[in-house]
């Protein structure tokens, strides 16, 4: 950084192109005056004196534009600002400091010299701004910080969009190429763009040392729109509510802005926790592919057949689903998905429905009045009525074509199980009066309080409880008397 001193010989000339000049570089101008009170002397006069007169120079300083006094040393002036730009460059080690471009030297010759040096070196050094070479950061065309050079603008950049991305996946994503991308396995990603959500540029700048950010204190400005977030220390009665709502925010909200931290978490005194609402100047984008093999559920189809009785299913058709092979684009927007979109589909199995067939014949649970025979077919082989010095209260039915025990009516079982001499029994309610029994069965295949249709399967014939051989015991009641089956069956 050198002063640029320039010596002119015309006063007015001079003056004028001072005038037109811009103020950010350092000048030395001779200005030739004669101070003879307010008396106009005739140039040509001037010009007999000029072998007699003796002149002395002075040199005029300004500081941005304001006159600050007259030194008769202008060297002086050089190594004060010599000495501020060296105190400034250790303080800000790197950055290229100048103390020059806003002062201005103006000499003038003068009969006697007048200034005092010491008073305006003083005045010189409380006015004195040193300023550094810089690169401005537009964010779409506003200026809102200053880095070290135009390296650096490109480095903070680089770090914003590393908060998001590895460095290797950005650095592939930089590199051209031609060949074709390898196809992605299942479940697998790659990065296919990042980009800024505003334009950024810069231009050359000077400004005060202290207006330069680092690399990573520009990179923090840009992601939160402060250099320091604001923190508040837990006091005693704090929760997490009553903070949100002090400094303007949701539990929700704050407790997004500290990651480690949920609604069950016990807060300790003098924790610190974040209350500063992040607004970015930039967010990053990026986009991923990935690829995926999916699943196609397959449908689950119930069909209907009144021939069955409700309650009863049947699997017609067992179901499988499908495969198909799906690449989406996933977007993310400062790490926070914005958008999931389906780039490419393609189906590679056919998924098979599920048929299920469902009964809807319902069941009256009262009965008809008539009895049907409980068994297929077989003979009588006890009737009712006085037996072995006893009574016996029904008929025994022997030798079926099968053991299959049938309801004799529509009806509600109200008891299923062992019962003494009658062995395994079954007692059916058909809500009109007329209960019948069942016993000695080998196996029950209905339970207490399930409705039953006439003639459907309720068990199996067999020889439990006091009986000497496979049959069925059958009895009807009639409002609570014992009846004769053979008066009701047909």
């Amino acid at each position: 950084m050198s002063s640029k001193w320039n010596t002119a010989k015309d006063a007015h000339r001079q003056l004028n192109s001072l005038l037109k000049q811009s103020k950010t570089k350092i000048k030395r101008v001779t200005v030739t005056t004669l101070l003879l009170s307010t008396l106009i002397i005739p140039f040509g006069f001037i010009k007999e004196a000029e072998a007699n007169v003796t002149f002395s120079k002075i040199y005029h300083i300004y500081a941005n534009n304001n006159y600050i006094g007259a030194v008769s040393n202008p060297e002086a002036v050089e190594e004060l600002l010599a000495k501020k730009e060296q105190q400034v460059s250790k303080k800000y080690v790197g950055l290229v400091v100048d103390a020059h471009s806003n002062i201005e030297i103006i000499s003038e010759q003068v009969f006697e010299a007048s200034a005092n040096d010491a008073e305006t070196l003083l005045k010189l050094e409380a006015e004195l701004v040193v300023e550094a070479d810089a690169h401005s950061l537009n964010v779409n065309g506003e200026t809102i910080a200053y880095v070290e050079n135009e390296e650096a603008l490109e480095q903070v950049l680089k770090q914003l969009k590393l908060q998001y991305v590895t460095e290797d996946a950005l650095e592939a994503l930089n590199q051209p190429t031609t060949a074709q991308l390898p196809v992605l396995q299942d479940d697998e990603t790659r990065i296919v763009e990042v980009s800024l959500s505003a334009e950024v540029n810069g231009e050359e700048a000077k400004v005060q040392p202290n207006e330069i950010l680092k690399v990573e204190e520009a990179v923090q400005f840009l992601q939160t729109g402060m250099l320091e977030q604001q923190k508040y220390a837990i006091q005693s009665g704090d929760v997490l509510g009553s903070i949100a709502k002090e400094h303007g925010l949701t539990t929700a909200e704050l407790i997004e802005l500290n990651p480690g931290i949920d609604a069950s978490t016990v807060l300790q005194i003098d924790q610190e926790l974040n209350v500063t609402v992040n607004k970015p100047f930039i967010t990053v984008k990026v986009v991923e592919e990935k690829f995926k093999v999916e699943a196609i559920d397959h449908a689950k189809i119930v069909e209907e057949d009144e021939t069955m009785l409700k309650g009863e299913k049947v699997v017609k058709q067992e179901g499988a689903d499908g495969k198909k092979e799906v690449t989406y684009l996933i977007t993310t927007e400062n790490g926070k998905r914005t958008e999931r979109a389906v780039k490419d589909e393609n189906i590679i199995s056919e998924p098979s429905n599920r048929i299920v067939v469902v009964g809807t014949k319902v069941i009256p649970s009262r009965g008809t009045g008539t009895f049907t025979w409980p068994t297929n077919g077989g003979y009588i082989s006890s009737h009712m009525g006085s037996r072995w010095g006893g009574f016996h209260r029904g008929i025994d039915i022997a030798r079926p074509s099968n053991y299959t025990i049938k309801a004799a009516d529509n009806g509600v079982v109200t008891f299923t199980g062992w019962d003494g001499t009658y062995g395994n029994k079954i007692v059916v309610n058909h809500n009109n009066g007329y209960e019948t029994i069942y016993a000695h069965l080998s196996q029950i295949d209905v339970t207490v309080g399930q409705v039953v249709a006439q003639g459907s399967a309720i068990g199996v014939m067999g020889s439990t409880g006091n009986s000497t051989g496979t049959h069925l015991h059958f009895e009807v009641h009639e409002n609570g008397s014992v009846v004769n089956p053979l008066s009701y069956l047909k």
